[in-house]
């Protein structure tokens, strides 16, 4: 089984035990946990303090999750599957594919904002050294990657994205560019609006990676 296909059968796997019912205690204990893990960091988190949060029995977690390793494995493919979501309805809205990259960086900024315990968890999860979640975050970075690909190659056809480009640094700068956002706006003590930095991130990338013709007609 190569990576990709390992890949889909454990996103299949989990969305196969995922309860259907938003209100259940699988979900009340992953929301815990994200709220946890975010005021405490994720090594100084017990299960204790989670069942207290969920308000459940210790031993219920276990009906749900090995440990709390599991948990996080889970949150992260359940938070990939439900962020995404999002994002590509929102990008599909657009006319365009410029209007569809600022799309895509105004609800991943907007969703983060929204969810700032998700924020703080993803953030420093995905900048460990040796991740618990590995596998799934890499789901999540070659779903963005996708996703920025297609408006990327859209926006070439149609002539509003320069041809010449490496499409592999492109997505890096994308891709980077937000996280780093997302990075200030918590060192910050999300001090101000997130969403903000929205246009001016896109007008940034547009401006790097716009046809000339496009640039007066979307700045």
């Amino acid at each position: 089984m190569n990576e990709y296909s390992f890949i889909n059968y454990l996103k299949m796997s989990m969305e196969a035990q995922e309860p259907r019912d938003k209100n259940s205690k699988y979900h009340r204990i992953l929301e815990a946990a994200v709220r946890i893990f975010a005021r405490q960091g994720f090594r100084q988190s017990t299960v204790s303090q989670i069942a207290r949060e969920a308000g459940v029995a210790d031993g219920t977690i276990y009906l749900y999750f090995k440990n709390k390793d599991d948990i996080l494995v889970h949150f992260f493919g359940f938070k990939a599957k439900q962020v995404f979501d999002r994002f590509r309805e929102e990008v599909a809205r657009g006319a365009d594919s410029l209007e569809k990259l600022r799309n895509l960086v105004r609800v991943h900024l907007g969703e983060f904002q929204r969810d700032p315990d998700m924020a703080i968890v993803y953030h420093v999860e995905t900048h460990q050294t040796s991740r618990l979640a590995e596998d799934q975050i890499r789901e999540m970075g070659k779903m963005y990657h996708d996703i920025i690909s297609d408006i990327v190659e859209e926006g070439q056809q149609a002539g509003l994205i320069r041809r010449d480009i490496y499409l592999s640094l492109a997505k890096r700068l994308i891709l980077g560019g937000v996280d780093e956002t997302i990075g200030a706006w918590l060192h910050a003590g999300r001090s101000y609006d997130l969403i903000s930095m929205a246009d001016p991130l896109t007008d940034l990338f547009i401006r790097g990676i716009g046809a000339p013709a496009s640039l007066s007609e979307t700045i």
